[in-house]
């Protein structure tokens, strides 16, 4: 009898334990049910939304631009040429409207590209075109420099200061004007062109010949083309002037000075006027290619960069 009573004791023990083991079991199951569910709505809600933000590809190389107005954001080259690079080179256009070879630095916009260069170790190279004379010429009061002495001396201490840092000068003679006199375009930047070939040649530092190459490129336009890459089309006087190959001269008011830019470069009372150095988007396509396509050859590093076909 006594073992009986053990025996279903023992028995409804085992069902309740077993009743017991059975729920939890179901409410495990459950949950894992509804975690899955959840799962599985949250990854398709995301599947048209989280892909909303591709990562960006690492930038391989930096190109940074140093000069003046010709090569600037808003009126040169800088931005035709920027717009030939791949995705893996992150171009930096610090050009400075109005600024000398002396003026940059002097008013600090050296200064910047110096502590730029404490991110040279994000990329695997970084390259400095640099381009002055439109600014070093007389007649500038506070930017003007000494052809025979300045004018060299501070191309060579930018690209001294370049190669400290463990980045490449590449020197830019400057862009040609598009001034004719009887049918003949004025090498009015040659001199300036052909000292910084010399600091070029002396100091072994890759050049890329733009003025050469934008002189022979005006001189073949013409007038009236070489009048199409400017930042705004030409008044009815000028247009006029085109028909006799002599470019018409204009009031110094259309000639830009220094501006007071924003911190990227820019000048916030900007207005696009005729004028025979400043580039349109016609124009900065234009020489923005040709510069890319002189870099392939005085780089050959960066040809894989660069788009200039």
């Amino acid at each position: 009898m006594l073992t009986m009573s053990r025996n279903l004791s023992e028995r409804r023990i085992t069902t309740a334990r077993g009743q017991h083991e059975g729920r939890r079991y179901d409410s495990i199951a459950r949950f894992a049910r509804w975690a899955a569910a959840i799962g599985f709505a949250l990854l398709v809600g995301c599947a048209g939304f989280c892909q909303a933000a591709p990562v960006s590809p690492r930038k391989e190389v930096r190109i940074i631009l140093v000069g003046d107005s010709t090569m600037a954001v808003q009126s040169g080259w800088g931005p035709g040429f920027c717009a030939l690079v791949s995705t893996k080179v992150d171009c930096v256009n610090m050009a400075r409207s109005g600024r000398s070879s002396s003026s940059y630095r002097a008013e600090g916009a050296w200064a910047k590209v110096m502590d730029a260069f404490q991110r040279n170790g994000d990329y695997t190279a970084t390259y400095v075109l640099i381009q002055f004379g439109h600014n070093d010429q007389p007649g500038k009061p506070g930017r003007s420099t000494d052809l025979a002495t300045e004018f060299p001396a501070n191309l060579k201490r930018y690209a001294d200061e370049v190669r400290s840092t463990g980045a490449k000068p590449v020197l830019v003679t400057p862009l040609e004007r598009r001034v004719f006199r009887a049918g003949k375009l004025s090498n009015g930047l040659g001199p300036w062109a052909n000292a910084t070939r010399d600091v070029a040649a002396a100091e072994h530092i890759p050049l890329l010949d733009l003025n050469t190459e934008s002189f022979k490129t005006i001189q073949a336009m013409g007038p009236a083309e070489a009048d199409s890459l400017a930042m705004a089309p030409p008044p009815p006087d000028v247009v006029a002037g085109e028909a006799t190959g002599t470019s018409v001269s204009l009031p110094k008011s259309h000639a830009p000075g220094a501006p007071e830019l924003l911190p990227d470069g820019t000048d916030p009372n900007f207005k696009p006027v005729f004028d025979y150095t400043h580039l349109g988007r016609k124009g900065s396509a234009l020489f923005g290619r040709m510069i890319a396509g002189e870099l392939e050859v005085a780089v050959p590093d960066l040809k894989p960069y660069l788009k200039s076909n």
